[in-house]
């Protein structure tokens, strides 16, 4: 089993990538069929150690791409990247001028895991929200604003998922073949900003 779960970290390593991750934001732009081509500004909020931004820049080159995180990251060519709380956005003046204008947010955040299952859901479920409202604030108004985002199934993720209905049209749950079988991470997507 070991060897099938570690099969993504050797393709990313083979294909260049810096994480396994990669894999999860590639199949669930797949299965949601998102318009690359409308896509052409993303924000990647909590972006460390880089992963899904160096993918997307790789994969489409001409997309401008804007990542936060409070630890630092490996420069990435052609990425906008600044180390600071994703709840400061709107005080980074570079950010500020586009707040309303990305197609596409992607968050692959989690917060430190403390052990103690009530006091982890609960910092899951308010980095989550950050997340959401960060979003919501970020993306364009239109039919082909994107969001994605990672949760735990834990008791939850039905609050957030109704939080996330609330904002966007068309959600979708999602369980890509690239996360750990014995991970409980989930992942929420949504279309069309309300």
């Amino acid at each position: 089993m070991r060897h099938i779960q570690d099969k993504w970290a050797l393709k990313a390593q083979k294909e260049g990538y810096r994480t396994r991750a990669v894999y999860k934001l590639q199949q669930i732009l797949e299965t949601r069929n998102f318009a690359t081509q409308k896509i052409h500004s993303v924000f990647d909020i909590g972006a460390a150690p880089g992963g899904w931004s160096h993918y997307l820049k790789l994969k489409f080159p001409n997309l401008e791409i804007f990542a936060i995180d409070i630890l630092p990251i490996e420069k990435i060519e052609g990425i906008h990247f600044f180390q600071e709380d994703v709840r400061n956005i709107e005080k980074i003046k570079e950010i500020a001028l586009k707040i309303g204008t990305f197609d596409l947010v992607i968050s692959d955040l989690a917060p430190n895991i403390t052990g103690i299952r009530d006091v982890d859901e609960e910092n899951i479920y308010e980095l989550n929200l950050i997340t959401l409202q960060a979003a919501v604030k970020l993306l364009k108004r239109n039919n082909y604003s994107k969001f994605i985002i990672k949760t735990f199934q834990n008791s939850n993720l039905k609050k957030l998922r109704h939080d996330v209905s609330l904002c966007f049209r068309n959600i979708a749950t999602h369980k890509p073949a690239a996360s750990k079988s014995n991970s409980g991470e989930i992942y929420l997507s949504g279309e069309d900003l309300i």
